[in-house]
């Protein structure tokens, strides 16, 4: 998820608890190496052995359709720490697929294998090579063969959004397709789409077969439910976060982006996260609805601290 789940996030929601795995936003990969610069702007957790605070694992995920040139950031990826590397083949974004990247790479499975064969050659047997795909491009007809290239081409793991690029985020996810598809290969699978709750979760986990699952938006919407669902696992009740815990969590947050972001960029980020909390949480509606048109960042923290201290 560029632009939201980037360092500051990953290590308040991995401190929070619940998560196994972090993938960082994609790295964009074209025809040269790139810097070192790059990667530990992408994935600061490079400075720290490749996990969070938390000491979550955190995947580099790379981007592009050039196999040689992939696999050679791939080992930079690996030499400078990241424990796996994750290649993006379901980005959906118009101008990400203009340049040959994520989704649109569906259309082709025979590159696909190439480039994951190129990758995980590339790449020590230490440090897995897993992949990222929607269930097509335009439509679902490469699905299996998609998921078959990945697999011969050598992948340790895949996860899978159950939609195509075309159907972007609107709802239903086909979590029946991930089944069938789990039929046709022998990888582990995560899958991915649709799980803001754990009763999305339990259906998730029926219908695909997978008992992991891969959470970007509803993570987002509400950070604790890895701890939900992993509680709902083993029969424990999944208590949703108090309002005043969340309200912490945005101060926290506040003053990591103040200290990391130009002041006139702070107050957006601030009003994102809590955009993407309206659709779970009755008081981020309420809260959106009064600080949207704040720009001042003291007024904007007053107003959030005042609501924590109500």
């Amino acid at each position: 998820m560029e632009g939201v789940v980037d360092y500051t996030m990953r290590k308040l929601v991995t401190e929070l608890g619940g998560v196994d795995l972090c993938v960082t936003e994609f790295i964009r990969v074209t025809e040269q190496l790139l810097p070192r610069k790059e990667f530990l702007k992408h994935a600061p957790e490079l400075y720290e052995g490749g996990r969070t605070s938390a000491a979550i694992p955190v995947a580099v995920q790379l981007l592009g359709s050039d196999p040689e040139a992939l696999a050679m950031n791939a080992i930079r990826a690996a030499r400078m720490g990241a424990p796996s590397v994750d290649l993006n083949f379901g980005c959906p974004s118009k101008t990400v697929n203009k340049s040959r990247g994520g989704a649109v790479l569906l259309d082709e499975p025979n590159l696909i294998h190439d480039i994951v064969k190129t990758v995980r050659a590339a790449v020590p047997d230490k440090v897995p090579v897993t992949a990222k795909m929607r269930l097509g491009n335009k439509d679902k007809t490469l699905a299996f063969e998609n998921a078959v290239a990945i697999e011969e081409a050598g992948a340790n793991g895949l996860a899978i959004h159950a939609r195509t690029k075309v159907e972007g985020y609107k709802p239903p996810a086909h979590w029946e397709w991930i089944a069938r598809i789990k039929e046709q290969v022998n990888l582990p699978i995560v899958a991915n789409g649709e799980v803001w709750t754990c009763d999305d979760y339990r259906r998730c986990r029926d219908i695909s077969g997978c008992e992991d699952v891969m959470i970007g938006r509803g993570l987002i919407a509400r950070p604790e439910l890895g701890l939900m669902i992993k509680a709902d696992r083993i029969g424990e009740q999944a208590t949703a976060a108090a309002w005043h815990e969340v309200l912490k969590l945005l101060l926290r947050y506040f003053d990591h982006v103040e200290a990391k972001l130009p002041a006139r960029y702070v107050h957006g980020r601030i009003k994102q996260w809590i955009n993407m909390m309206r659709p779970q949480r009755e008081e981020a509606e309420a809260l959106f609805a009064e600080i949207k048109v704040i720009k001042d960042l003291t007024l904007l923290r007053n107003y959030l601290v005042e609501q924590l201290e109500a």
